[in-house]
């Protein structure tokens, strides 16, 4: 048997192979382990979903500038592993700095859902606050319009 440094040093790409052992499940009866082939891309699409922080993620850049009604955050997307599609909106009643994140199939999970954000390269003194009022939507309150500047925002949705 070789050992590991007799093995030369490569860049894998998604669709290399690494072998590993398949665990075998507890409550099949005669199931083993078994060792396996699995390619870099499942490897990495495993921990995209949050495997190995227990949440899936949405992280973006969020700017948003202007006064008008019509002028929402618009959103650069980092990562999206929630499995949804986020759309932001003006609150209802179109009050300044009151902007909605709406994901589809309400993946949103009460009291498992957290926000992390900040006013990125704007200058304000204004606090932002975020409430997770329902499953489907995300409310993020900066108190103004033109506020947010490529600001940092990661909505984590715990398992």
């Amino acid at each position: 048997m070789a050992t590991l440094i007799e093995y030369p040093i490569g860049a894998p790409t998604s669709k290399d192979f690494m072998i590993g052992t398949q665990v075998a499940d507890p409550n099949v009866a005669g199931d083993t382990n078994k060792t396996r082939n699995f390619t870099i891309q499942s490897i990495a699409s495993l921990i995209n979903t949050g495997f190995a922080g227990g949440y899936t993620v949405y992280t973006a850049l969020l700017t948003q500038a202007g006064a008008a009604v019509g002028n929402i955050p618009v959103a650069t997307v980092l990562q999206n592993t929630t499995g949804g599609t986020i759309t932001w909106s003006r609150t209802a009643g179109n009050a300044a700095g009151e902007y909605t994140a709406t994901i589809t199939n309400s993946l949103f999970t009460l009291n498992k859902t957290m926000v992390f954000i900040n006013n990125g390269s704007a200058s304000s003194t204004n606090n932002i606050e975020w409430a997770s009022p329902t499953t489907a939507t995300v409310t993020i309150d900066t108190s103004a319009d033109s506020v947010l500047t490529a600001a940092s925002l990661e909505i984590r949705i715990y398992l």
